[in-house]
């Protein structure tokens, strides 16, 4: 299923369709300035959450109630090493920036997962959902 957004309302029927999804882990792939941290921040503001979210680019992980969110950019053996992988099976919603990085980790391990990959085209993203 494919989205194409054109301004932050726009991705609201992505968000429906992370929640309708069934997954809890979600794979963010799309290039730097690709919009992966501003659609966390929107699902976060969706399910009623006051703190904003920020990238974990320096942190890893930050988390917003229910939320997880992760960045993976080169630190793939970080992620392992710090027992990222267990936090995986907490409650709630896990969203993994530059997840393409980790995906053969996740398979390994035996998670399901929701892709989505952002492309940048002109003024507009297209994202394209991969269950």
């Amino acid at each position: 299923m494919k989205f194409i957004i054109k301004s932050i309302k726009d991705l609201k029927p992505v968000i429906e369709c992370i929640k309708n999804s069934g997954k809890k882990i979600i794979l963010l792939n799309g290039a730097l300035g690709s919009g992966k941290t501003t659609l966390v921040k929107e699902f976060v503001k969706s399910l009623g959450i006051k703190k904003e979210a920020t990238s974990p680019t320096f942190a890893i992980q930050n988390r917003y109630g229910d939320v997880y969110h992760y960045d993976v950019y080169q630190k793939k053996d970080e992620f392992l090493s710090l027992g990222m992988i267990e936090e995986l099976e907490n409650e709630g919603y896990h969203f993994i920036e530059w997840g393409e990085e980790i995906e053969d980790i996740l398979k390994m391990y035996g998670f399901d997962f929701l892709k989505l990959n952002i492309k940048v085209n002109g003024d507009k993203r297209e994202i394209e959902c991969q269950y």
